[in-house]
């Protein structure tokens, strides 16, 4: 007799078959929900440059060029055109205020210096002798009162002597009279000699202002023309380094060019030039430093030349403790210069990331070091070594700063 075989539920067909719409619906859950979506690309850790993130001092500053340049300067320049006659010294002597420099050949200025020179002697001597004149006038007029007076003296006694003889009746009324007539005709006489002299003197005087006025200004003018003569010989203007001198004999030379200058021995400056970017943050008595064989020397901004020319404009800066002896004028020297004081801060290493993340995002490293995620940060000052990060970083993490031209802004680095 036959017996009916139980059929099996779980048979191994089914059992695999469930296995198998079991594992395709996970992979379609992980695919929709648990599979990592951001964009990755592999590359050769030993090609990037990590660094970590660091919480230390920072020092905003930037680097710029300075120049040095003698504290003080006295430049030569030519007065009166001419023709270089000769040469007394060479560029770079030591010289003392007034040694002569050069000399300068002009004929035609001295004979024409020469002409006016003798037109106004020639005037002197005129305004001279109408200045003695004026003199000898006032002198005649004092003579003439002096003799009036006495012989208004003698003429007063004897008109007297006729009018006593007169009342006893001793002499005629006629030789009285011409007493009393020659005596006050005398007296008239005075009376408009004084005010001749009196009009002479107001006239003589201001007359002997204006001789005067004009005769101070001829010698002044006369003394301009010496000088003007006396420039033919280029003097120092004051003691210390004639630099810059390249005259040689024959050259000529027009009022106005510079022969070269007088660099004071009081110190040294540095003349730089900054970017014009940085105008607004610059100012009188701004700190900026450099080392020169291992010491530091600070110094501050004393002058702003706001002209900016070629994008960018300069400053000079003094010395604020001294400067190295061994410095030289004209040597180019590398500065730091500080726009704040150092604060405490998180850093990060300056780096080629920069270009392409304009600061706004970097790479950090993962823990385990097998990969790097892209996390958007915020940076804010900077100096030539350290960015300084405001958000996004924390000290002790690591951080790619090597260039990102090759990897396409993808989310996530993996390493290999």
């Amino acid at each position: 007799m036959d017996r009916a075989i139980e059929k099996k539920t779980w048979t191994p067909k089914r059992i695999a078959s469930i296995i198998a719409i079991a594992a395709f619906l996970f992979f379609i859950f992980y695919l929709l929900f648990l599979r990592d979506k951001s964009s990755k690309l592999y590359v050769d850790k030993n090609t990037l440059t990590i660094a970590p993130v660091l919480a230390d001092k920072f020092l905003e500053f930037i680097p710029i060029d300075g120049v040095v340049f003698p504290k003080n300067t006295n430049y030569i320049d030519v007065a009166e055109g001419g023709v270089v006659e000769q040469k007394f010294v060479e560029d770079g002597a030591m010289l003392e205020e007034g040694d002569t420099i050069v000399k300068l050949m002009n004929s035609q200025m001295e004979l024409s210096n020469m002409e006016q020179e003798t037109r106004m002697l020639a005037e002197i001597n005129n305004l001279s002798n109408t200045k003695l004149a004026l003199e000898q006038n006032n002198f005649y007029r004092q003579k003439e009162i002096v003799t009036l007076e006495y012989t208004i003296d003698k003429t007063k006694i004897d008109f007297e002597r006729k009018q006593g003889l007169f009342n006893e009746k001793v002499i005629s009324p006629k030789e009285f009279e011409d007493a009393e007539r020659e005596y006050n005709f005398t007296m008239k006489q005075l009376s408009i000699s004084l005010e001749l002299q009196r009009l002479d003197s107001i006239s003589g005087a201001n007359q002997t202002r204006s001789i005067n006025t004009s005769l101070n200004r001829m010698q002044q003018n006369i003394q301009l023309l010496r000088k003007n003569m006396e420039n033919a010989f280029i003097k120092a203007p004051a003691s210390g380094k004639l630099s810059s001198f390249n005259v040689e004999i024959g050259e000529t030379k027009r009022p106005g060019d510079r022969l070269g200058q007088i660099d004071m021995q009081d110190g040294f400056k540095l003349r730089a030039n900054i970017d014009e970017r940085y105008i607004s943050r610059v100012y009188e008595g701004q700190g900026a430093e450099f080392d020169f064989n291992g010491v530091n020397y600070p110094l501050e901004i004393f002058k702003i030349y706001t002209d900016v020319t070629n994008g960018s404009f300069q400053v000079d800066m003094h010395f604020v403790n001294g400067y190295p002896e061994s410095i030289k004028r004209g040597q180019t020297i590398q500065l730091r210069l500080k726009f704040s004081g150092e604060t405490d801060a998180i850093i990060i290493k300056r780096g080629s990331f920069f270009q392409e993340t304009g600061g706004n995002w970097i790479y950090v490293v993962d823990p385990t070091g097998s990969f790097a995620i892209k996390r958007s940060i915020r940076l804010n000052r900077q100096n030539t070594n350290y960015y300084e990060v405001m958000e996004g970083l924390q000290p002790g993490e690591n951080v790619i700063v090597s260039s990102y031209d090759s990897f396409g802004s993808k989310d996530k680095l993996i390493f290999r």
